[in-house]
């Protein structure tokens, strides 16, 4: 994982945990719009871009779908794990534009802050406490 995205959950780890499950749902959703919304501008662009945009829209989506949280739609997965998957899920975004061969590109930047962002959400989040 990037530093700056490392650097971003320590940080977010030491503050009060208060984003609501709530909160946390509206968020995903934004984030799966980002990604996807993302996906269509770097269409023309740059295609591997765009490809990893729509896989980690796919992902977060599916995440988000599956979780008992306000805003899940079958709570297969607990709202603790969805955190747990969140968390791969930064890693994925953050590590998509060197595996994928765009790293020194502008849309790699896209990823690195949407890891930040991703990584201070999570941070922020207590999934214990769903409610």
């Amino acid at each position: 994982m990037p530093m700056l995205v490392q650097a971003t959950k320590w940080a977010a780890n030491k503050m009060p945990k208060t984003i609501t499950p709530k909160t946390h749902a509206i968020i995903d959703y934004a984030m799966v719009a980002g990604f996807f919304g993302m996906a269509a501008f770097f269409w023309r662009r740059d295609k591997r871009a765009a490809v990893s945009c729509l896989v980690c829209g796919a992902a977060e989506t599916m995440n988000s779908l599956l979780t008992d949280y306000p805003g899940g739609v079958s709570r297969a997965i607990s709202y603790e794990t969805h955190g747990a998957i969140d968390i791969g899920l930064i890693g994925l975004a953050a590590s998509l534009p060197g595996l994928m061969r765009f790293s020194r590109q502008p849309e790699a930047r896209f990823f690195g802050l949407q890891g930040m962002a991703m990584a201070a959400v999570t941070g922020l989040t207590d999934f214990k406490k769903i409610g």
